[in-house]
């Protein structure tokens, strides 16, 4: 029987990324969203391409063998698919994982395959597929809660692959990063082992490739978006032929490259080799970015356990230094009222109507006791008189 594969978001990169390796693996792709546009065009398309970019040229992918469901009008179908699936894959942003895991946890229950889903959360955040399984676990039924993991397994991901925005007549055509890096938890699989798919690097320890990932790649390119914007720059590669812009953010880097390599017992030269590699790899001209896209969703990315507040407060708890990152989320704070983007509007409401510490507890999640708070009230406080 062929295998199959449940994928939620028919976006660029559950289209992109996801679902170009599982069409590779030899998995059927049953797409899952809520928009009518995507899910009409994927149902009435019977194949799109996959444009891979670098600066030796680019190559073609065709993806095909893949239907699409509207799991708003056609809930049941979304079940009936899950039940018989062999993995569920999301890439819809870490806001929407509680919006999807009450049909992932009907079609779970409705399983009959002694062989338990594998559920994997491809969203550019720690622990997402921890977040999902507990959502999950609130829409299962209290006495079917401890025979769960007899259904499905939950392993945590980290991706790395850079979608820049697409042109407006792409369609469901995408052009991406050639660069690319999955890794997955095996352990949660034991005995049952783990699907196989190839572009996954299956690894026992995911924590290290997250962190290095998340602090390295979404630092950096976040950074210089925002200092990008601040300086008239429109594109990030545009931001990055600027020398200050590119010494910020090597700055930037050079201070989470200190937390990773004490922390995770890398090499500080192989760090050094993959902050060079990603400085280059967001340099790409061929990845034609915008700074407001890159740069959109600023209260996320300034949130706890992100790109600039996650190592800046561990750094801050081994009395390291961080005063770079506390310059990229200044300018973070400053990425106000951009048009289209409905977060930035929401900043500035935010920083408006709350006092300097409020409005950091809010917006970073800190305590008010960690050493890292009062340096990000200091940030604050200066956006904040700024305005006025």
């Amino acid at each position: 029987m062929e295998k199959k594969a449940i994928h939620f978001g028919g976006g660029n990169i559950g289209r992109g990324f996801v679902a170009e390796f599982l069409h590779s693996a030899g998995f059927e792709v049953v797409f899952v969203d809520v928009m009518d546009s995507i899910i009409s065009s994927l149902q009435n398309t019977k194949s799109y391409q996959v444009t891979e970019v670098s600066e030796e040229g680019e190559s073609t992918k065709t993806i095909t063998n893949y239907r699409a469901i509207n799991s708003k009008t056609h809930e049941s179908d979304v079940i009936k698919e899950i039940a018989t699936a062999e993995i569920v894959t999301c890439a819809v942003g870490p806001n929407i994982l509680k919006f999807i895991a009450p049909v992932i946890a009907k079609g779970i229950d409705a399983r009959t395959d002694p062989t338990p889903l594998a559920v994997v959360a491809c969203e550019n955040a720690i622990g997402a597929t921890d977040t999902l399984h507990g959502f999950i676990k609130d829409n299962i039924a209290a006495d079917r809660v401890d025979s769960l993991p007899d259904r499905a397994r939950f392993a945590n991901s980290a991706i790395d692959r850079i979608v820049p925005a697409q042109a407006p007549d792409a369609g469901l055509n995408v052009r991406i990063e050639k660069f690319y890096e999955w890794a997955v938890e095996k352990t949660p699989f034991g005995q049952h082992g783990h699907p196989d798919i190839p572009a996954i690097h299956w690894v026992d320890n995911l924590e290290p490739y997250i962190e290095r990932k998340l602090f390295t790649v979404n630092t950096g390119h976040a950074t210089a978006a925002y200092y990008g914007y601040h300086h008239g720059k429109k594109t990030i590669a545009e931001a990055l032929r600027d020398d200050y812009i590119r010494g910020v953010v090597r700055d930037v880097l050079q201070e989470t490259a200190a937390l990773i390599v004490d922390k995770h017992e890398i090499s500080a030269t192989e760090q050094q080799e993959y902050v060079e590699t990603i400085i280059a790899r967001i340099s790409n001209p061929y990845l034609e970015d915008s700074v407001e896209r890159v740069g959109r969703a600023p209260m996320r990315k300034v949130s706890r356990k992100e790109r600039f507040i996650g190592p800046a407060a561990q750094l801050a708890e081994r009395g390291g230094k961080f005063d770079s990152l506390m310059g990229s989320v200044e300018m973070a704070l400053r990425f106000q009222n951009v048009e289209g983007d409905e977060e930035s509007v929401e900043l500035a409401k935010v920083l408006k109507e709350n006092s300097p510490a409020d409005a950091a507890v809010r917006l970073t999640g800190l305590d008010r006791d960690h050493p890292l708070f009062p340096h990000v009230v200091k940030v604050v406080d200066g956006v904040q008189s700024d305005a006025k």
